[in-house]
């Protein structure tokens, strides 16, 4: 269910990044970093774009606005509706801070919900008993 509020889509900050809101055009998914390396790994060319944020550390996926209703994927956190991201410019492939690990070029920026799913549970098998 979709509330109707007026929420501004993107906000400037410092070192020409914006404040984004989620839920709008898309979700996203927040990975730590070392599960979301070994889950790009696996994804390969099937990614959309990434952002990475060194100072956290982690990884954010972009998904289809809505897929993340339910997400409940240990070791990652989605962000939808009433959420925001840090997004780099275009150019920003390096740090420090937030950066592209992935540009979204050629208007790739949604990766398939169902293969990150997919992609991040497999990263995070070794890690736990059995």
């Amino acid at each position: 269910m979709h509330t109707e509020t007026y929420r501004p889509s993107a906000l400037p900050t410092i070192g020409g990044c914006e404040l984004q809101a989620a839920g709008v055009d898309w979700d996203a998914v927040r990975v730590p970093r070392s599960v979301g390396i070994r889950a790009l790994a696996t994804l390969g060319t099937r990614s959309g774009a990434v952002i990475e944020d060194p100072c956290e550390p982690a990884v954010y996926w972009f998904v289809r606005e809505g897929s993340t209703t339910g997400w409940d994927v240990p070791e990652t956190r989605p962000l939808g509706v009433t959420q925001h991201l840090v997004v780099p410019p275009p150019h920003r492939v390096e740090g420090p801070g937030p950066h592209w690990r992935i540009r979204p070029t050629d208007g790739r920026l949604i990766t398939d919900v169902r293969a990150l799913r997919t992609a991040i549970e497999g990263a995070v098998a070794p890690f736990r008993g059995p």
